[in-house]
């Protein structure tokens, strides 16, 4: 079913790279979201009414906020698709984090409204008119969501969105909502209980609980998330696949949103290189980068110099330093520059944000350790924060 709706309503549909056919799904799940939860509601609407169930109609009203949620995806992608101008450089990708966002709080919201009719209902608990009915309406809900799960997990994972997977999450946790509910009513119909309330808290709660989850999935890239972990190590990879690259430092990914990633490097090279040569081979680098993965990249050349004898024996010396104080610790950009007054020792040092930033510590235990080697040199070291 879900290729068929693909191959009707979008183009090229395989191309999942291609930012048009992106679109293009995420506006056929928007779309199929909107009807789809658009009958259910209708359908437990008037179930609940018949029946007077204020878990049905709770059901109801979280369907409501899924076929809201829907709109709000499907006028997210479309805004995705703005092109970059001058105020916003990066394109408009981000709005697609914003939509996923703003249906998390919306089921948030939803949740907290659907606590404070449940509370209602279990303070003054009235009898559920149970009927085939609104066995049918419930059993045709779990089918249909059970296959909207597994309909926007395909299209979140073909087009790696999100915000369609947090859909296709949600849609699961309505299958179990919706059981939860048809199991309150059975058990209301056969043993003369009255727990439609507690039933419809319940539910409430769980809506509550994905939402919750759904705000922190959501607004994580917006606060500037590590990027995955895949997508760094292919990076290394191809850069360090290169003959002659001594050593990558210092990668920056910032994700402006789906298809739109940016990215900046350190690349060391030898210092005996010809710089034109360097030039070009870090040009073709970049090119490279942004056809395989797609990852607009900057590269800084590092010139390292290797044939120096007393500068590979003071790097030495300094990472035994580094390593006796935390096996964690790394140096790299390793320097020596002299003038009349001093010799001074430069280095970047990647430190675990674990550590905290106890900087001008970790520098005072360097050069005391240097000093008891007798190496009257002081330092100059730049800070850099690692996993």
């Amino acid at each position: 079913m879900t290729k068929l709706l693909l191959r009707l309503f979008v183009k090229n549909y395989e191309n999942s790279e291609d930012m048009a056919v992106r679109a293009s799904v995420g506006k056929l799940a928007g779309g199929m979201g909107i009807v789809c939860n658009g009958i259910l509601f209708l359908g437990k609407l008037i179930a609940g009414i018949l029946s007077g169930s204020v878990a049905i109609i709770a059901d109801a009203v979280n369907n409501l906020s899924d076929a809201s949620s829907s709109v709000v995806t499907l006028v997210g992608f479309r805004l995705a698709q703005m092109p970059a101008d001058q105020d916003h450089p990066y394109g408009h990708a981000r709005y697609e984090y914003l939509s996923g966002l703003m249906v998390a709080v919306l089921i948030l919201v939803i949740g907290i409204e659907l606590v404070k009719s449940s509370v209602g209902k279990i303070i003054h608990p009235e009898a559920i008119d149970f009927s085939a009915v609104t066995i049918g309406v419930l059993i045709a809900s779990i089918l249909i969501k059970l296959w909207m799960s597994k309909f926007f997990g395909k299209l979140g994972k073909q087009i790696r969105s999100l915000t369609l997977e947090a859909t296709a999450v949600d849609s699961r946790n309505d299958v179990i909502s919706t059981a939860a509910v048809l199991l309150g009513c059975l058990i209301g119909y056969f043993f003369d209980l009255k727990i439609d309330g507690y039933i419809g808290l319940a539910v409430a709660v769980f809506i509550l609980y994905s939402g919750f989850n759904m705000v922190k999935e959501t607004i994580s890239p917006l606060l500037g998330q590590q990027a995955d972990a895949e997508l760094i190590e292919k990076i290394n990879a191809l850069v360090l696949s290169h003959e002659g690259v001594l050593g990558v430092h210092d990668l920056l990914v910032h994700d402006y949103g789906p298809g739109k990633c940016f990215a900046s490097l350190h690349l060391e090279l030898s210092a005996e290189k010809d710089p034109l040569t360097c030039h070009e081979m870090i040009d073709h680098i970049e090119n490279e980068v942004l056809q395989e993965l797609n990852v607009d990249m900057v590269i800084h050349y590092d010139p390292v110099v290797i044939g120096d004898v007393e500068i590979n024996r003071m790097r030495i010396c300094v990472e035994e330093i580094i390593k006796s104080i935390d096996g964690r610790l790394s140096l790299h950009d390793f320097r020596m520059a002299k003038n009349e007054k001093e010799e001074k020792l430069c280095f970047d040092l990647a430190v675990p944000y674990d550590m905290g930033q106890c900087y001008e510590k970790l520098q005072k235990e360097i050069e005391a350790e240097l000093l008891k080697r007798d190496m009257c040199h002081h330092t100059e070291i730049r800070f850099d924060g690692k996993i």
